[in-house]
């Protein structure tokens, strides 16, 4: 976190943070930077090609038609004190080099999880609980009415440890995609406390 004081003291201390959102291709990743940034989001999708076919499921995502190369990024500031500066990964297997960089100086990390292709979210998962020291959350997309299985479910077949908070939320919804980042905050300070 950076601490950026007023240079005359007379403005309340500010803090900035990077938070990281990252999940399988398709899961809803730029949606939820974009849902939640105050400022037009930087995205870096490129449009699909038939290069990729081969490469990148569709089936249940048919109506996409762009993918995210290197990041996504948005500002949210949650109250005077506190802006987040959201980064969304890129879900294919190659770019996952990038995610190294991306999550430098995090404070920790959203994995979001469409529960109809939950392995997708696999790759995540093992990285930021075996190569990162960063706190991280999992979040449900559940959209468009979809039937999510209960969180313990989830929770099994991530095989994850009981210490990690598991949301639900509509990535589309600002509201909803501002108490995923807020869930993580809660969790990285008492992490890190």
């Amino acid at each position: 976190m950076d601490y950026k004081p007023s240079p005359d003291g007379s403005e309340p201390l500010t803090i900035s943070t990077k938070i990281v959102v990252s999940g399988g291709f398709g899961v809803g990743k730029t949606t939820l930077v974009g849902s939640v940034s105050e400022i037009p989001p930087l995205t870096t999708e490129a449009l699909m090609t038939e290069a990729s076919e081969a490469t990148d499921d569709l089936a249940a995502t048919p109506e996409k038609s762009t993918t995210t190369v290197a990041m996504d990024f948005g500002k949210l500031t949650l109250d005077e004190g506190l802006v987040l500066y959201v980064f969304g990964t890129p879900g294919q297997s190659r770019f996952w080099f990038m995610w190294d960089d991306l999550v430098r100086g995090a404070l920790g990390a959203v994995i979001l999880v469409d529960t109809r292709r939950i392995t997708d979210c696999f790759p995540a998962v093992n990285y930021f609980e075996n190569d990162t020291d960063l706190p991280f959350i999992v979040a449900v997309n559940c959209f468009d009415g979809m039937l999510t299985h209960p969180v313990e479910e989830v929770r099994e077949a991530l095989a994850l440890s009981p210490d990690v908070p598991i949301v639900l939320c509509d990535a589309r919804k600002p509201e909803s995609a501002r108490d995923v980042l807020k869930e993580l905050i809660r969790h990285a300070l008492t992490v890190v406390a």
